[in-house]
């Protein structure tokens, strides 16, 4: 399942999508949002938004890439990362709330794989040349911050009324959350690029077991928060497929 260019990964995730809607698989959650990611990020590179659009999409690939291969083996019972597995283990749940399947997964893609992908992208031609494009996927994020919540409001109706209460600053809080994500990515990327191999996966290790650790704190606040958290579960729709159509 493995992509060459920035169109076999939107083929791919096609490909989980489908499958996930047709055996209604929570996995589908995740690729519909990632999809909708990707093209915006081919259509920044075709209209020279980056000053390298072919690292760019190189860095798009191994990015997704990463992805990929943990879901190929998630699948045959292989070898993938603890993040991901927890992201994948808690598709199968019907509990966490969409929301929290998003993160979850956002959490393995953007804290671990993100700063490996953009350390291998760089290899051999130094970090910093790479990282004013790497910044600028932060305004591509930013444009579909309200395309996204408008989603959830249609899986969550309640949404609605909080974004009321709330104005914009709901939107400023996420757009402020994923500047700190990526930035955290960046460090990760500083921290492995001038690595060997060895070194890396050693890192990579103790960095995959503090990545899980947060997932799971994602999915789990305390007593007071489940609960609340089971009552909005209890008001989203039903359908796993019809949340990934709507998600798509």
């Amino acid at each position: 399942m493995q992509a060459a260019d920035i169109d076999g990964v939107i083929a791919s995730l096609d490909k989980i999508i489908e499958w996930a809607k047709a055996n209604h698989s929570r996995m589908g959650y995740f690729a519909a949002l990632y999809r909708k990611v990707t093209v915006k990020v081919k259509e920044g590179i075709a209209a020279g938004v980056f000053d390298d659009g072919a690292r760019m999409e190189r860095l798009d690939v191994i990015f997704a890439n990463r992805y990929l291969e943990a879901f190929e083996q998630y699948h045959a019972a292989g070898k993938l990362t603890r993040c991901w597995t927890l992201a994948f283990d808690t598709s199968k749940r019907w509990r966490p709330l969409v929301l929290q399947h998003l993160m979850v997964g956002m959490n393995a893609h953007i804290e671990l794989d993100l700063g490996i992908a953009a350390a291998e992208t760089a290899r051999g031609k130094g970090l910093d040349s790479l990282k004013g494009d790497f910044f600028k996927i932060n305004q591509i994020l930013g444009s579909l911050v309200n395309g996204v919540q408008d989603e959830l409001a249609r899986v969550w109706p309640g949404l609605k009324l909080l974004d009321r209460f709330a104005g914009k600053a709901d939107e400023g809080l996420a757009n402020f959350g994923m500047k700190i994500t990526r930035g955290r990515a960046w460090q990760v990327a500083e921290t492995l690029a001038p690595l060997s191999q060895a070194d890396r996966t050693a890192v990579i290790e103790t960095l995959d077991a503090e990545v899980t650790k947060v997932g799971g704190v994602l999915l789990f606040q305390g007593y007071f928060f489940s609960l609340v958290m089971l009552l909005i579960r209890l008001t989203e729709k039903r359908s796993v497929r019809k949340i990934i159509e709507i998600l798509q």
